[in-house]
């Protein structure tokens, strides 16, 4: 089975968050930060930032954590977000060292 990752990504002044589940986290983020899907959610509220992911071994247990995190509130959300990255800064380019890719 494929690995999988969530992520949330947010926009330039982090007042909207976006919850997603892929098996490719660099290769959708770059689908978000180019608007690939123009009609999407993320394109239209210009969500592109990375500012939190997790991996996982199966791309079924990513699904289960991104529904468990999508359920809680947006608080609980900017905690997630505050325990990893309490700069809020964009983690794309540290994805992209960690998993030598591009």
């Amino acid at each position: 089975m494929k690995p999988g990752f969530i992520y949330i990504i947010t926009n330039y002044t982090n007042t909207t968050l976006y919850v997603g589940v892929t098996s490719n986290l660099p290769q959708r983020i770059l689908e978000h930060k180019e608007k690939r899907y123009q009609n999407s959610f993320s394109a239209r509220y210009n969500l592109n930032k990375l500012v939190y992911y997790e991996s996982f071994q199966m791309i079924g247990d990513a699904i289960g954590r991104e529904k468990q995190i999508k359920g809680g509130s947006r608080q609980d959300k900017i905690d997630l977000i505050l325990g990893m990255n309490p700069e809020w800064k964009d983690l794309y380019d540290e994805i992209i060292d960690i998993m030598n890719v591009f």
